[in-house]
């Protein structure tokens, strides 16, 4: 898959994960699991990016003596999910196009 697509699907995927409820990284691992296997380090770096593009925060708690960083999603975070789901249509209606071209072949 085209690193660029994957990054996109992929910070997607983590805003989806923090959109309903604020959350830390094991817990966002933890419920992505179902869906992708993700590691800590690819996490934390695309939690860095989306704070640095501003679409969501963080925040530290202490939690059984140890801070936790819970991170939120942001007003832009929430628009680049809806943005991804506009993009998405034009993204399925190009793989129905090259399955039929596909199919045709057959």
């Amino acid at each position: 898959m085209d690193i660029q697509l994957k990054r996109g699907l992929l910070d997607v995927c983590v805003l989806a994960a923090i959109r309903n409820e604020d959350s830390y990284g094991y817990r966002i691992i933890k419920d992505m699991k179902p869906y992708l296997e993700l590691s800590e380090s690819t996490l934390y770096t695309i939690l860095k990016r989306l704070e640095t593009a501003n679409m969501l925060t963080v925040r530290s708690v202490e939690h059984e003596g140890r801070l936790r960083k819970y991170y939120h999603i942001t007003q832009q975070g929430i628009n680049r999910i809806e943005e991804f789901r506009d993009d998405w249509k034009e993204i399925l209606s190009i793989y129905q196009f090259i399955t039929r071209e596909d199919a045709d072949n057959d």
